[in-house]
């Protein structure tokens, strides 16, 4: 849809046609945009106009001297008007002056003449039908705009709905962000816009801080200082106000080709838009967690691959592209999922991009470090706030699959623990595979096998062996060590040890006995503690 009709293109229409039409003057200008079509032969018709008007005339007013016909040009151009047509046919003049010629081409004025005279009422019936017939254009476009962001929020659609539509309808990318300059969602990436968000920080803090936002004002000229503005940055900026307060700004990423009226337009409804989607939620934040969880959901299915996760990423404001992933799996310390999004909050902080959701029994994120950056730096921010789970090995975005799963096994590990703790998928060694067992009945059964009669034993007793066999033997066998661990002294340590052995029926002195015996009580702590589901 066209806009605006330009001087260009009213000296097309087929009434122009009937003549010779020459452009003597301001031809750089020739696409200003022509809001109406007015008449006049006298010398102050510039009082009536308002701006953006194609003037006709024969030339009665412009004067007999060169100095009124310089005069008669530059107060129409300080009127602002589009054009001005003046009809050579001799009522007033055959040929165009040259005063107004120079005077036209000085104040940047286009100036046609006409070799023949035609009727200026139909001149003036052709431009306004094709006026008329652009604003219902418009109108009919902003309508069905209004329409597509009203349907969304009656399908209770959410901020990246609103963003995806937004991009659509202008054709630009869109990127929403929030007071603290986070980017929420990107919807119609393009490489252009990948380079913006590739430096997002820069562009929304250094350079959009330093200038007004160049939000929608309706169909008002932009100004110089507006103009200017763009010139330094590509992108059209519209405040989301929330319960009178900026809660953010919707980034319509225009490039080098300037943002239409319209696109203005559907820019400012589509920020209202997102912030009733906003005060339709009830808790901040629970709307991307959900989307997010999704998404990981999605992954967990293999409904998706670890590429096109990246890429989904990206539209929910995690820029994951280019940095070394690792995925972390990781619970209260009560073996729950977290409930108050803390983990999302330790990544945020931490200016890690991140994808978490709560996965049904633990919580599952997706971490871009920096490159070159260290897992260990993970582990550490989760043990000091006491986030207990596991953490995969870095991989490409094609092995996420892969680190899933790691991370899963390292975190049934970390969850059968007494304390909470965080183990990373290369320390675990043979846990490993007794992570991979407890999913059939092999573990089970070895776990009974091995430690069938002191359950039992312990099932009755009121002092159970079971601790005790468990810190012997984390302590490598080491019978005064196990004394010390338990506060105890040796005497009732060889006690109970040699209670142990004679249920058990076996030595316990002989490394490959305590061997077995470990993998069995590692194997118990797997099964009686929550288990990731596997996918």
């Amino acid at each position: 849809m066209t806009e605006v009709l330009t001087v260009r293109a009213a000296l097309e229409l087929e009434v122009f046609t009937r003549t010779e039409v020459r452009v003597h003057a301001g031809e750089k200008n020739l696409d200003r945009p022509v809001r109406w079509v007015h008449t006049g032969e006298i010398p102050d018709i510039h009082r009536f106009l308002t701006g953006e008007e194609m003037l006709l005339t024969a030339g009665l007013g412009m004067g007999t001297t060169a100095g009124q016909q310089r005069a008669f040009i530059r107060r129409l151009a300080d009127a602002r008007a589009a054009v001005l047509v003046v009809e050579l046919a001799g009522r007033m003049f055959d040929k165009m002056p040259e005063a107004a010629v120079e005077e036209a081409e000085a104040v940047g004025l286009p100036l046609v003449g006409l070799t023949d005279e035609i009727p200026f009422v139909e001149t003036s019936a052709q431009v306004h039908e094709v006026l008329v017939q652009m604003r219902l254009e418009q109108l009919t476009a902003e309508e069905a705009t209004s329409q597509a962001f009203m349907d969304l929020l009656l399908a209770d659609d959410d901020y990246v709905g609103v963003v995806r539509e937004l991009a659509h309808r202008t054709g630009h990318a869109v990127i929403l962000e929030d007071v603290a300059h986070q980017m929420l969602a990107y919807g119609g990436a393009a490489p252009e816009a990948d380079e913006i968000v590739n430096r997002w920080s820069a562009h929304s803090r250094a350079i959009h801080e330093r200038h007004h936002s160049l939000a929608a004002r309706g169909p008002a000229v932009p100004t110089a200082r507006a103009a200017s503005f763009r010139d330094v940055v590509p992108c059209a900026r519209q405040p989301v106000i929330l319960r009178g307060e900026e809660w953010g700004w919707l980034h319509l990423l225009h490039g080098k080709a300037q943002p239409s009226r319209t696109d203005l337009r559907t820019l400012e409804r589509a920020a209202a838009a997102v912030a009733i989607t906003l005060l339709s939620e009830r808790e901040h934040g629970a709307r991307s967690a959900q989307r997010q969880t999704a998404l990981l959901n999605r992954l967990l299915l293999g409904d998706i691959t670890g590429e096109k996760f990246v890429s989904l990423s990206l539209a929910l404001g995690q820029d994951l592209r280019g940095r070394d992933l690792i995925v972390v799996t990781a619970c209260a310390g009560d073996g729950q999922p977290f409930k108050d999004h803390t983990l999302a909050r330790l990544f945020h902080d931490a200016d890690w991009p991140a994808v978490v959701g709560d996965t049904g029994d633990f919580d599952t994120a997706v971490v871009g470090l920096p490159a070159g950056g260290d897992p260990s730096q993970v582990q550490i921010t989760l043990s000091d706030h006491g986030v207990g789970g596991g953490i995969s090995r870095i991989v490409p975005p094609a092995a996420l699959p892969l680190a899933l799963r790691q991370s899963r096994s390292a975190a049934s590990v970390a969850a059968a623990a007494v304390e909470p703790q965080v183990r990373h998928f290369d320390d675990l060694g043979a846990l490993r595979l007794l992570v991979a067992l407890s999913d059939g009945p092999e573990l089970t059964r070895y776990v009974e096998d091995e430690l069938g009669p002191l359950l039992e034993h312990d099932a009755l007793a009121k002092n159970p062996l079971l601790p005790t066999l468990r810190t012997f033997l984390d302590c490598g066998g080491n019978k005064a060590r196990a004394a010390d661990v338990l506060f105890i002294q040796r005497r009732t340590v060889y006690h109970r040890l040699e209670k142990l052995s004679e249920i058990l029926g076996i030595d316990l002195t002989h490394i490959e006995n305590q061997q077995r015996l470990q993998l069995a009580v590692r194997g118990y702590d797997l099964l009686r503690k929550p288990t990731l589901r596997r996918t």
